[in-house]
């Protein structure tokens, strides 16, 4: 049996024989297929030369395992390293110029800037902000003359996250030491990277203490991509999330909590999200090719999608969606 595959939303496959077992529970009987997947003769030279989103981490602010968490959900990884989980954050990277934008300076910025430069072998040529809580702008201190000592980084904001970063200390410094170079960004107004590599911003409701906060539409040659990682509520935005799925090839979409109460001791009124039970809900009057677009990403170490294996991970693919995981690649 021969099956066709679209390459654009596929990650690291290469052409092989799979052996595919279904568990057939009508007839109590296991089914076994041989399955060749097979790609054109130029598919991975076209591959190599499309832009494409990389995922550098899925979990919230506090990253995995949670400051001052002990507790069992956060236990066994602080005692093995292939457990924790980096703070979320994507870089898009133009294999044509070899340079790279990421979205969101994370906690964890040294790690994800090396997967950059390294792996992806691609030059940083910008960051865009997404608001002003610690797990998306508080890495931007790793280019100052402490650590990098970077010259002329391009950093994205909205007016009242720029107007924030040059009157507060210590990222001021970055300015005035020209560690990075403030570029304003407004809503809806669109960011050429390349010719035919677009970044549009847009505002969406959340907890906007010190700065707007920002999701961003990824326009590429070929396909695009919806990336809000913090919102309040679905039904708080001006906007129909439904329409903006069904618009784009991927949307990777806020899922910070799986259930209500899910954090003791906490009122998660003060913390608002659209909980993944709430999404899946909403999202279910979507077609099925449109639920496939889904990955939820920003997961808080209380959240047990989390872990791939888990019964909530396994309840999300049921519903058809998915979650983000660290290296997935999204083609454009």
């Amino acid at each position: 049996m021969s099956i066709g595959l679209n390459p654009s939303v596929i990650q690291d496959i290469k052409p092989s024989n799979i052996c595919l077992v279904v568990n057939s529970e009508e007839s109590n009987s296991i089914h076994v297929f041989s399955i060749s997947i097979s790609f054109p003769q130029n598919h991975q030279q076209y591959l190599t030369e499309r832009p494409y989103a990389v995922v550098l981490g899925i979990a919230q602010d506090g990253g995995y395992p949670h400051a001052g968490c002990e507790r069992s959900c956060c236990r066994d990884a602080w005692k093995i390293d292939s457990l924790r989980k980096m703070v979320s954050c994507i870089a898009i990277i133009d294999p044509r110029s070899r340079l790279a934008w990421m979205f969101d300076a994370t906690p964890d910025f040294a790690k994800q800037y090396h997967i950059i430069t390294k792996k992806h072998k691609a030059r940083l040529e910008g960051i865009f902000l997404n608001h002003a809580h610690i797990g998306h702008y508080s890495g931007l201190m790793q280019l100052g003359r402490e650590v990098m000592g970077a010259k002329n980084v391009v950093v994205y904001a909205m007016p009242k996250m720029k107007k924030y970063l040059e009157k507060n200390g210590p990222w001021n410094q970055l300015v005035k030491l020209k560690n990075i170079k403030l570029s304003p960004i407004k809503d809806k107004e669109e960011v050429l990277l390349a010719r035919d590599l677009i970044i549009e911003p847009f505002l969406v409701p959340h907890r906007d203490e010190f700065s707007e906060t920002v999701g961003y539409n990824v326009i590429g040659p070929n396909e695009s991509m919806l990336y809000i990682p913090d919102i309040d509520k679905w039904e708080k935005w001006e906007h129909d999330i439904l329409f903006w799925i069904e618009s784009n090839s991927y949307a990777l979409l806020d899922g910070t909590f799986y259930y209500d109460d899910e954090v003791p001791n906490r009122n998660m009124s003060e913390i608002p999200h659209p909980l993944i039970i709430e999404s899946m809900n909403y999202f279910s009057r979507l077609l099925k090719r449109d639920q496939r677009k889904i990955f939820f990403i920003h997961m808080n170490h209380t959240n047990p999608a989390l872990f791939e294996n888990s019964a909530a991970s396994r309840s999300i693919i049921k519903n058809g969606h998915n979650t983000a995981r660290l290296g997935m690649k999204f083609y454009f």
